[in-house]
């Protein structure tokens, strides 16, 4: 077996969308108004992991740190400075701070975490090994 796609749901629609392709470079394949009862379902692809970004059929709660499920998922990039520098320059990036730290060391890896707009904790790793 091979993951298919995560869903991700927002109800800041457009910031997040804006997050995933800006910041993180997921391309859009396809997006969709009006789907089942929700205004948007997008599909977004980064190197065949595939995110399917829709809005709430209703208003959704915030992420709870302390619920069941998915806590955050991670990326692979070589350079975590670099990538940085790239983004630098982009508004209201939020990060999540160990120690007043952007980059942290974790085993073997340095990794930053971004906080996208909905609350989906979004690890930068550089390194594949666990």
């Amino acid at each position: 077996m091979k993951i298919h796609h995560i869903c991700i749901q927002t109800n800041c629609y457009e910031k997040s969308k804006k997050f995933y392709i800006e910041i993180l470079g997921f391309k859009l394949v396809k997006e969709t108004i009006n789907f089942h009862g929700r205004a948007y379902n997008t599909w977004l692809d980064l190197n065949g992991f595939m995110i399917e970004l829709q809005t709430g059929k209703e208003q959704l709660v915030k992420y709870n740190k302390d619920a069941e499920g998915i806590v955050h998922f991670a990326l692979y990039e070589e350079n975590i400075e670099k990538f940085l520098s790239n983004i630098k320059d982009i508004d209201n990036i939020e990060f999540k701070r160990k120690n007043g730290n952007i980059i942290y060391q974790v085993e073997n890896s340095k990794l930053v975490k971004l906080i996208a707009p909905e609350g989906t904790i979004v690890e930068i790793r550089d390194s594949i090994n666990i």
